[in-house]
């Protein structure tokens, strides 16, 4: 529970008979935001808590990842706030490279233009109207969604300071010789004309052949299979295992390579398995990267036969062709002279796919800029394996380790005119400089930039800390770094949290981005399906805040937040989570209009009702159990935890079990009016990172603080009374027994019922007003005739159902119930008998087992007791 630190006025018990979430919402997110609620202050005494949001691409708008993402990253900052910490959650969003230089491309193809009639500079300046006038469509999203960003200080990857931090560790890693440049194998897409990432492909099954192809004349003569059968145009070398004695004597030959003039060498390399196909492999050093290291261990010549478009720029039969007009015409060439021994179509193979734009990437030999990361990622690696950086859920380290330990050196340039351009000048005399941000770029005549920029990846690695103000020594570094929590999507991990890493380490001098990475899975319809435009299950978190709130879409997603597994959400979901609004809302209304409130001291325990202390017990218990749900980022448990205290224990029970103190009033509606005041002002606290706009309403209102933004967080005050709760829980199960035996029965939940009650002996003897009230019990009257008895929980409730039921269909379900209690204690008694399961079982299994042998036994002895009660038939 809570100390409240705020003077409250008056509460105001006047709310609206419903709940409209879209007459509340924008006011009071813009009143947050005019107040300064989210503007965090590095001069504070308070302890910093710091989240940096994962940038989203400018050109993106709110989908439900995001919505997901920012649900959780808000909930956890807006926690920390009223737990005392100086909470920092920082906006910003990508330049998005590729992706953005597209959209502006595709605009200027409508005006039949490219961006080579307008120039680099021109179409740079268009880019940038381009993203003002276009982008940054998803920042207003944010706010619909309740986002507690600190919008003084939002981001953006090209802005200046960012641009400063990117040249700043661009010149130090490459004066530590960190960044090189060198001729390598990269995957090209030749839609976007630019190199991308391994992380930047998609791989997906295509129908492609498979076509084996025979190499030499005569004896010298091996068969090697292929799917890309044009790129043979470039082989320069067949390699064998060392050890396969099928082509040992060939080792060191030169054979003849078909539809060409040359002829290449027979080489033994261990890459080559010999259990696989023929046992022979081509190699094209220029446009395969295990064909290319293979040249790199023998000195093979790299033929590139291709350009950047994949047209064939070699050999004059293919000259010219598109690489998949091509590779027909290879095939039927070597057709015709009868080289081709075996075909196979369709092949299904697992093709690789630009990520942007879909063209299927192309290996290719260029010339780029690298990263050299074995000394970077060995640090990544080290710092989650030291304990200073801690992923969540644990069983994700496995993944972050497969990648950063064989983590290749990374290709940062890409052939692009939006982005960072790379600050390399080349001089007329083979001069290369590098320029940082304080240096003056080179001039004079034959001095260029190298006309690459960087890959996009390059400056959202420095994200963490480039946002605060490095390289500057700034307040906001000093205060809010190292960032506390990443949450982030499984599925970046190799694009952006180990970029994050390696530069955090570099450039902080060791010390971590982020103390712990929060894993999330990502969401997927209903059915547990990816949601894809192409399966038709695209959803638009917008379209469900406007029909059922900003709160239900939160709710619901946390509520399906378990640390790092997917999360399935369908509309029906979101409507559930509108009617748990709905609940607390009218729940609030009804405390209100019957005395609630947060005034005075809250009455001693010896004051309250069993009732007033089983709420009080439950509440601290839940504001414990809640607290250690957020510490292990258990959105889930915690929601589910919070939905089923508000809306069982505090609406449907203790709400109902109140109306009847409430209608007597006196000193008893006093003292549960201060409790029920109580529970619902720690409650909406609780429940407000997650749904914030309802329970901000709502807490106003019957506290009359200023803000729960700004509101102390619950804390467990230790009170708990064991006694009271086991208590309540009896008389939960008597009413939830006669419920259920009502509704057995087909009797309406408003038909009254003659009924004696016997709570001798029990502590529900206090209760047995509310328990009429509750069940809808009338007294028994003179006339009363016992057609049906429920002993539970130590008490005996006799009903007279004279005409309203059915003898003998209650026999036969109680008889099956019978049957099913005995038949379980039947199982029980038989595990418990044999020696050998003893043996070898863990207690707990075996006291599990005691436990259903008890409960199997108590319901025996229930429903015979309800069927000897029964009137013959």
């Amino acid at each position: 529970m809570t100390e409240n630190t705020q003077t409250p006025s008056a509460p105001n018990s006047e709310l609206p008979t419903q709940y409209a979430p879209a007459e509340v919402e924008g006011k009071l997110y813009e009143r947050w935001v005019e107040r300064g609620y989210f503007t965090a202050d590095p001069a504070s005494e308070k302890p910093a808590y710091t989240i940096v949001i994962p940038p989203p691409n400018v050109t993106g708008s709110l989908h439900l990842g995001h919505a997901f993402q920012h649900t959780l990253m808000d909930a956890l900052t807006r926690r920390k706030r009223m737990q005392g910490f100086e909470s920092l959650w920082l906006p910003g969003m990508d330049h998005a490279g590729i992706a953005t230089q597209n959209k502006v491309e595709q605009q200027l193809a409508e005006e039949g233009k490219s961006r080579h009639d307008l120039g680099r500079e021109e179409f740079v300046d268009r880019v940038w109207q381009w993203k003002e006038e276009y982008g940054g469509k998803i920042l207003g999203q944010m706010r619909r969604l309740g986002d507690g960003v600190d919008w003084s200080r939002e981001r953006f990857t090209m802005d200046e300071g960012l641009s400063k931090a990117v040249q700043t560790i661009f010149k130090k890693l490459y004066d530590d010789e960190l960044i090189y440049r060198a001729e390598r194998i990269i995957n090209w897409c030749p839609r976007c004309l630019t190199a991308i990432s391994d992380i930047e492909v998609e791989y997906q099954e295509d129908a492609g052949e498979l076509v084996s192809i025979t190499y030499g004349e005569g004896e010298d003569t091996l068969v090697v299979a292929t799917t890309r059968a044009e790129t043979m145009l470039g082989d320069t070398a067949i390699a064998v295992h060392p050890d396969d004695e099928r082509y040992k004597h060939l080792v060191g030959k030169l054979i003849k390579l078909p539809l060409t003039d040359r002829s290449i060498p027979v080489v033994a390399d261990t890459h080559v398995d010999p259990e696989f196909g023929t046992g022979c492999v081509k190699v094209t050093p220029a446009h395969d990267p295990n064909d290319f290291a293979i040249g790199q261990r023998h000195g093979l010549p790299n033929m590139t036969i291709m350009d950047e478009h994949g047209v064939i720029t070699v050999h004059g039969p293919f000259l010219g062709l598109d690489r998949f007009e091509a590779r027909s015409a290879v095939v039927g060439a070597l057709r015709q002279q009868g080289r081709i021994v075996a075909e196979k179509r369709p092949y299904m193979h697992s093709v690789g796919h630009c990520s942007r734009c879909s063209t299927t990437v192309e290996p290719r030999l260029s010339l780029q800029w690298w990263v050299k990361v074995d000394t970077l990622a060995k640090a990544a690696g080290d710092a989650v394996r030291d304990g200073r950086v801690a992923i969540h859920p644990q069983e994700m380290e496995k993944r972050y380790f497969d990648w950063v330990d064989n983590l290749n050196d990374w290709c940062i340039s890409r052939q692009l005119w939006w982005g960072h351009r790379i600050p390399v000048w080349y001089g007329p005399d083979g001069e290369v400089v590098c320029v940082g941000p304080d240096d003056e770029a080179p001039t004079g005549e034959g001095w260029v930039q190298d006309t690459d920029v960087l890959d996009t990846w390059f400056s959202s690695g420095l994200w963490p800390f480039s946002t605060l103000g490095w390289p500057e020594k700034t307040p906001d570094l000093a205060k809010f770094y190292s960032t506390d929590v990443l949450v982030t999507g499984h599925d970046i991990i190799f694009f952006w949290v180990a970029r994050m890493m390696m530069f955090g380490l570099y450039a902080m001098d060791g010390e971590v981005p982020f103390k712990t990475i929060a894993l999330t899975g990502l969401v997927r319809d209903e059915r547990g399906k990816k949601m894809s435009k192409s399966f038709g299950n695209v959803v638009d978190p917008l379209d469900w805040m406007d029909k059922y709130g900003s709160d239900a879409v939160r709710f619901t997603l946390a509520k399906g937040a378990n640390p790092g597994t997917d999360v399935p959400i369908g509309e029906d979901w979101v409507q559930a989570s509108r009617n748990f609004a709905n609940k607390i809302w009218n729940a609030t209304r009804f405390a209100l209009m019957n005395g609630a409130t947060i005034e005075g001291e809250l009455p001693a325990p010896e004051e309250m009702s069993a009732t007033d202390r089983w709420i009080l017990s439950r509440l601290n218990k839940t504001v414990a159990q809640v607290d250690a749900y957020y510490e292990d980022f258990q959105f889930s448990k915690l929601s589910e935890a919070l939905y089923h205290f508000a809306w069982d224990e505090v609406f449907d029970w203790y709400v109902e079990l109140s109306k009847t103190t409430f209608f007597a009033g006196g000193e008893g509606a006093r003292v549960s009016g201060r409790v029920l005041g109580e529970v619902l002002d720690t409650t909406l606290r609780l429940l407000h990172p997650i749904v914030p706009f309802v329970t901000e309403t709502l807490w106003t209102t019957l506290t009359g603080g200023e803000s729960l933004v700004v509101a102390d967080w619950p804390k467990d005050s230790g009170f708990r009374d064991d006694a009271a709760e086991a208590e309540i829980e009896n008389l939960q199960a008597v009413v939830t027994e006669v419920r259920r035996f009502r509704a057995d029965q087909g009797l309406q939940p408003g038909q009254k019922v003659p009924a004696r009650l016997d709570l001798a002996g029990t502590t529900l003897a206090a209760h047995e007003a509310a328990i009429r009230q509750l069940l809808r019990l009338q007294p028994e009257g003179e006339e009363f005739s016992a057609t049906a008895t429920l002993p539970v929980a130590g008490a005996t409730v006799a009903l007279d159902l004279s005409g309203t039921i059915d003898v003998a269909a209650e026999r036969k379900r109680l008889s099956k119930d019978l049957g099913a209690a005995e038949k379980e204690k039947q199982q029980a008694e038989a595990k418990l008998g044999n020696e050998a399961f003893l043996a070898k079982a863990p207690d707990n299994v075996v006291d599990k087992i005691k436990g259903r042998l008890a409960k199997a036994e108590a319901d025996i002895a229930r429903i015979q007791a309800q069927l000897d009660s029964l009137p013959a038939a």
